[in-house]
């Protein structure tokens, strides 16, 4: 009966392993010192070996010759264990035995002795789906086994194992496999079967794996069913579904050219051709990685995961793009990726995102925005002041009673109350194009430290006015009180005005000034 690729090359021995060395020293150096642990997580993406290395260290620790690095593959137990049928190495799917009660079961087996073997191996692949009542029944377990128990739990998602679990475990992590030794791997299993395979044909296929051996070479063995003896990159491509360097080359060619027909096009032919619009995203989404990892480096470089010839021509095209604009197409590749998961529409979603690559394409650094602008062209003259519309003599001093009026209540209007009283308590006069105030020192003060004023006063003369502050009497009907202060009949008046939150905010305002004389209105 045929056997997979995938089984039929699988590693027996450490020596056969590929990738993982951190995990194959440690575990080496451990059966070695005799330092061999009850309890290990191995945890990594898919197909990377976890289940294969817990296998390998099941048959170092029952070897005939073990514990021993290199099993010797030929007795009972390596051959059993091989075959997936020792009696003492026990595997066990946590997807479908996650509850407690099967822990319950595993926990009793746990007490008796392994039937034939030096250990008993107990190994727990999916082991994030075991529930966490189960994982509770198996705490004391894994603290204080027997001496002849191992258990070895396999996990994709080794965040889900509860910190419990993994205080009594080594861990370890695998990681994905190198693209040239994963590449390596396959032309030897090639030669093995007798299979002629171009490099870029092995390249598509390490592709396609994305670092997991399994993945890889279940690849393999589709493209041998197709393509037979003979493997191609161009055919195992299509078989594959995957995109030539060729198709995405021109969603860079539009880019370069700015080409927003070209864009639409290049959607048409993949809705013609029946091919996943997701999957061409996913694609383009790495051709835009490897595109600016390769401007990055400007050299062949083990970052990208590709043959020698398709880096050359990745080079080529990276050199027309800035690296602002290629990280700038790559985050908008991401985006349309994550909009067409829910997208209704696909096709559409599509090109508005190829659309929107070559919108962004079009901008401009700021500098060279602000570089093709040129100066700013010079500001028109201001147009003639209007003359006066009433003329004033700039040598008679007119006294303005009633203008000083319409400038107290345009005060009272801006709420603008200390001010109002003092322009009432002065006399005003106009001479030409200033107005003089002659009042007291404070409220000369009042009428001098207030900004809003000469805004006022331009609004009712129509021009711009000098204000000039003079001390001295009002000389007027609302003129200033005499320096003797006046009578006051209730001797509580005083302090009552004094007391006034108006009055005491005045005084805030102008420290020097001093109240004569108080008068009660109500009197």
């Amino acid at each position: 009966m045929y056997q997979v690729i995938a089984r039929k090359y699988r590693p027996q021995s450490f020596s056969e392993l590929i990738g993982q060395e951190h995990v194959r020293t440690t575990i080496e150096n451990a059966i070695h010192q005799n330092r061999i642990a009850h309890g290990y997580i191995f945890s990594g993406q898919r197909g990377t070996g976890k289940t294969t290395v817990a296998r390998i260290l099941a048959r170092c620790l029952n070897c005939i010759n073990g514990p021993t690095v290199q099993p010797c593959g030929v007795c009972a137990s390596c051959l059993e264990i091989a075959q997936g049928n020792a009696p003492d190495v026990i595997e066990i799917d946590a997807a479908s035995n996650r509850g407690i009660n099967e822990m319950r079961e595993l926990r009793d087996n746990v007490r008796y002795r392994p039937a034939r073997d030096r250990y008993k191996v107990f190994i727990v692949d999916e082991a994030h789906q075991i529930t966490s009542e189960a994982f509770n029944a198996l705490l004391k377990t894994l603290e204080e086994p027997p001496e002849w128990v191992v258990f070895v739990l396999c996990t994709t998602e080794v965040h889900k194992i509860p910190s419990t679990i993994g205080s009594r475990c080594q861990m370890f992590s695998f990681r994905s496999v190198d693209f040239d030794e994963l590449i390596g791997r396959m032309r030897w299993i090639c030669e093995q079967e007798g299979i002629q395979a171009d490099q870029e044909a092995l390249a598509v296929l390490a592709t396609a794996g994305e670092g997991s051996v399994r993945d890889s070479l279940s690849a393999l063995d589709q493209a041998i069913a197709c393509c037979g003896a003979e493997l191609n990159a161009d055919r195992t491509r299509q078989l594959l579904g995957m995109f030539s360097l060729e198709s995405l080359n021109r969603v860079a060619e539009a880019l370069r050219q700015s080409d927003s027909s070209a864009m639409l096009d290049v959607v048409q032919e993949l809705e013609r051709n029946g091919h996943n619009l997701q999957h061409f995203v996913r694609e383009l989404a790495r051709y835009f990685r490897n595109l600016l990892v390769a401007k990055i480096t400007g050299r062949n470089t083990r970052l990208i995961a590709a043959s020698p010839r398709e880096q050359e021509q990745l080079g080529g095209v990276a050199a027309n793009f800035s690296e602002e604009d290629l990280t700038r197409y790559l985050q908008l590749t991401l985006d349309l990726f994550k909009d067409l998961q829910f997208a209704s529409q696909p096709r559409l979603h599509l090109e508005i995102g190829l659309l929107r690559l070559v919108h962004a394409g079009r901008l401009l650094p700021i500098e060279e925005a602000l570089a093709q602008t040129g100066p700013a062209p010079p500001k028109p003259p201001p147009p003639p002041r209007p003359p006066p519309k009433t003329p004033v003599s700039n040598v008679t001093a007119v006294k303005l009673s009633d203008w000083r009026d319409s400038l107290h209540k345009e005060l009272c209007l801006a709420k603008l109350q200390h001010t109002a009283d003092a322009v009432e308590h002065s006399n005003v006069q106009l001479t030409g194009s200033e107005l003089i105030f002659t009042t007291s020192r404070i409220y000369g003060m009042a009428i001098k430290t207030d900004p809003e004023l000469p805004a006022l006063v331009q609004k009712l003369a129509g021009r711009p006015i000098k204000i000039t502050v003079k001390q001295g009497d009002a000389n007027n009907s609302t003129s200033l009180p005499t320096s003797e202060p006046a009578a006051e009949g209730d001797p509580g008046v005083r302090e009552r005005a004094l007391e006034h939150p108006e009055v005491k905010r005045f005084q805030e305002l102008f420290p020097d000034a001093q109240v004569r004389a108080v008068r009660d209105l109500k009197g």
